[in-house]
């Protein structure tokens, strides 16, 4: 497997390029995200459309062109460091065709953010390119912790988090070592047979999802099952499932770590016997802990579960 090397470290004072590039926002939903940046020394630079809307079945960032533009402009500025998308939504799957690297390739800067940016994180490690699966400049209804964010500067100026959690009892014990892939189920799932789909072969696969009733959450799972995908994974971490449900299914679930989604998780892997963790924090969660994707890591699960990256 090829190893991904990590964009290099930023310093202060340089500019952070912040972009929609697919669900719109408001500039009041982006003020306290864009005063962080500030406050820790870099620049934000914002893209042209960034605060763009077009309405089309779904209120985009504006039009798919539009949208293009703006990652284009900070995938290969030279000035630009890094890129946080403001939010997720719908839309990242418009651009995966247009997306180019001519001059990202040379000058490699991470990208951030997660839920539908999953799909560009998965064009980029396609590329050869890692991410950071972590919190984008728009706050969620329920709020983002201040480590959230501060691990995420961490990974920035050159510090890859190692985490220790308490174990979960859906958990799978054991130990593997590899690259991490994945993100958002819906959109691992949406990618299945498709030119940009992660590569799971001796991978650790990481999911998470919000608002999905508990028969679309299986039907993925089975669309994984039926892809391979299970046969082919080294681990699998599991992350928040927020929401899961409709509201009668759902009533006694209305939590970060649904309980009965974890539940279908854990049976339809019962037949596999790579190490499995539940309850990462990361995801549409309070404490959406950053993961490098295509970042090494390692994975032990006992008693207590350990999640080391490499630098």
């Amino acid at each position: 497997m090829k190893k991904i090397a990590l964009p290099k470290s930023l310093k202060k004072g340089d500019q952070i390029a912040i972009i929609s590039p697919a669900g719109a926002v408001e500039a009041s939903q982006l003020e306290k995200g864009i005063e962080m940046i500030r406050n820790k020394g870099y620049e934000p630079v914002l893209g042209k459309h960034l605060y763009s809307s077009f309405s089309k079945g779904y209120n985009y960032a504006g039009t798919e062109e539009q949208r293009i533009q703006d990652i284009n402009w900070a995938l290969n500025d030279n000035e630009i460091a890094a890129i946080w998308a403001s939010r997720g939504g719908y839309g990242c799957q418009h651009l995966l065709e247009s997306i180019h690297l001519k001059n990202f390739s040379e000058n490699p800067k991470w990208y951030i953010g997660y839920s539908d940016n999953t799909v560009i994180q998965s064009y980029l490690l396609k590329m050869g390119f890692a991410s950071v699966n972590g919190q984008t400049i728009k706050t969620s209804s329920f709020g983002v912790t201040e480590e959230s964010y501060e691990l995420i500067f961490d990974i920035l100026e050159g510090t890859v988090p190692d985490y220790s959690l308490e174990s979960h009892h859906f958990n799978k014990a054991g130990s593997c070592e590899g690259q991490l892939i994945g993100g958002n189920l819906a959109l691992v799932y949406a990618l299945l047979g498709t030119d940009y789909s992660f590569k799971f072969k001796n991978r650790i696969l990481f999911i998470e999802d919000i608002g999905e009733n508990f028969y679309v959450l299986d039907r993925m799972m089975m669309s994984l099952e039926l892809a391979g995908v299970f046969k082919k994974i080294k681990g699998l971490i599991i992350g928040g499932m927020t929401n899961m449900g409709n509201e009668k299914e759902n009533s006694s679930y209305n939590e970060s770590f649904d309980e009965f989604a974890y539940q279908l998780i854990s049976e339809r892997i019962s037949k596999y016997d790579f190490p499995t963790v539940f309850g990462f924090p990361n995801g549409h969660i309070k404490d959406n802990r950053p993961l490098i994707i295509g970042g090494n890591v390692k994975l032990e699960i006992k008693d207590k579960v350990t999640i080391k990256f490499e630098n």
